[in-house]
């Protein structure tokens, strides 16, 4: 066996430095501008959230509906029941959006993708919402900041929104 002598000095450092490049060895490959791993399904999920976002900010109903599971439910995160949404519910408060906001700009800064046991996909996010409306004092713009999450589920060979849009 042979035995190196090593200045007491450089030990403490070449140990942090080979700890280091194991350590960042480990870590997942994220998806740019995300804390989603970089995989093949959270790309899919991603981009089909991005549609989400890109249909928001046209404000195109139409789209938006056709994401949305007609299963659609969704209890606002509150234990009262005189503010859920169903997709009927989601039908007329999308129309009603079309009709009030003029201008909308929505940022989305992924957190989290988790696959549920029951073949639903969780999307945690923190949203950022600018929405231009119409006000007595006339157009303004309103800012929204919100951690949020949306529930994907597989429907017909791609995702559907089933709350949280």
């Amino acid at each position: 066996m042979v035995r190196m002598r090593i200045r007491s000095g450089l030990m403490p450092a070449l140990a942090a430095a080979a700890w280091l490049s194991l350590c960042a060895a480990c870590e997942p490959t994220l998806i740019p501008n995300t804390r989603v791993e970089d995989t093949s399904e959270n790309r899919e999920v991603v981009d089909f959230i991005e549609k989400y976002r890109q249909a928001v900010e046209a404000r195109n109903v139409p789209e938006l509906l056709s994401m949305a599971s007609l299963s659609y439910f969704d209890d606002m995160g509150t234990p009262a029941g005189d503010d859920d949404i169903d997709y009927d519910g989601l039908q007329v408060g999308l129309a009603r959006m079309r009709e009030e906001v003029i201008g909308a700009r929505y940022q989305i800064s992924y957190r989290a993708v988790t696959y549920a046991s029951d073949q639903r996909v969780l999307v945690d996010l923190l949203y950022t919402g600018w929405f231009r409306v119409n006000t007595a004092d006339g157009p303004q713009w309103k800012r929204r900041l919100e951690p949020h999450r949306i529930v994907l589920a597989r429907e017909d060979r791609g995702y559907r929104i089933m709350s949280g849009m």
